[in-house]
């Protein structure tokens, strides 16, 4: 480390180091294909170091990384640097605490930019202290001076931002910040995709929640990240001892399981399923199939819900089988 007018900044070889150490975990993570994404470094108020244009970031040499200035000179390295070095260096100038710029395109936050979908549900109390709300810029033709036009805006307020249908891009006080940064990113956007697109249920941070989680990210210095929307309500406060409505009455002293009267669906080329303990029908399913016997439902009574359906499944494989 050294300090230059009163602020420290890496070695010219702490810089590369980390910039190489960065590279490979963006390229083991599949943060970026081919030769995507670019990071950079200041090593002094108005110097960094970063990556050069076409070679995979999972296979960097030191010797491969250019140092220039923020008018575009090439101060050291035999390589040009990558066309989008121009968001990194507008990064620097919009945000002078900014110590370093990771973009890469990950795929889950990707598709959120793709989709046009910020990431700003408030579900994740990690999310909210350590990166905040994330949204989108507008699409701009990446290497031309529109994107890093695009970011400005956000720069000074936001610890990260979703470049529409290109990628992602962070900042951070170093490179790994930077870069964790960029993971929390993908991290958000997957259990968003988790809980809206598959589960299809989020239990959102009331208001009271999300302003605590602010008051402990200044605490820890961090004064960027946005506010994300928060719900009127709290619906988090209970325990969930079961998602599933009761089907027994054991609670009550009856441990007989009560059949459901519910209507009956034939699907083609299905076994019939029955309530355990309901009688029997006695029509096939019309694909060589047979119904479950009482006294198979019998022996079945006993076992869990989990283990019937891994039965009834089986069962209806093995006949699938004999077609």
């Amino acid at each position: 480390m050294m300090t230059i007018q009163g602020k420290r900044y890496p070695s010219d070889f702490e810089a590369k180091k980390a910039i190489l150490e960065i590279g490979k975990r963006m390229y083991m993570k599949g943060f970026v294909a081919a030769n995507d994404g670019n990071i950079s470094c200041k090593v002094g108020p108005n110097i960094i170091w970063t990556t050069p244009t076409g070679v995979s970031k999972g296979f960097m040499t030191m010797d491969m990384l250019v140092k220039m200035d923020f008018n575009g000179e090439i101060l050291a390295g035999n390589r040009k640097p990558s066309s989008e070095v121009k968001m990194h260096l507008r990064v620097y100038e919009e945000n002078p605490e900014v110590m370093a710029v990771t973009h890469a395109h990950p795929p889950v936050a990707t598709s959120f930019a793709i989709a046009g979908i910020s990431l700003d549900r408030p579900i994740l109390p990690e999310a909210i202290v350590q990166l905040g709300s994330v949204p989108i810029a507008h699409y701009a033709t990446p290497g031309t001076q529109e994107v890093p036009d695009s970011i400005a805006p956000f720069c000074k307020t936001h610890n990260g931002v979703l470049l529409a249908n290109h990628g992602a891009l962070s900042w951070g006080r170093d490179v790994f910040e930077a870069f964790f940064r960029l993971e929390s990113i993908e991290y958000y956007a997957t259990v968003l995709m988790y809980t809206g697109q598959i589960i299809g249920k989020q239990n959102e941070l009331s208001c009271d929640q999300v302003n605590e989680l602010i008051n402990t990210r200044k605490k820890l210095g961090i004064n960027t990240g946005g506010i994300p929307n928060c719900s009127t309500r709290t619906t988090n406060t209970q325990d969930v001892l079961s998602s599933e409505p009761l089907q027994t009455e054991q609670v009550m002293g009856i441990s007989q399981i009560q059949p459901q009267s519910q209507p009956q669906t034939h699907l083609s080329g299905v076994t019939p399923l029955v309530s355990p303990g309901a009688p029997s029908q006695d029509t096939g399913c019309g694909c060589g199939g047979t119904v479950i016997a009482p006294k198979e439902q019998a022996t079945m009574t006993n076992k869990t819900k989990e283990e019937i359906i891994a039965e009834v499944v089986r069962r209806v494989t093995e006949e699938v089988a004999k077609l």
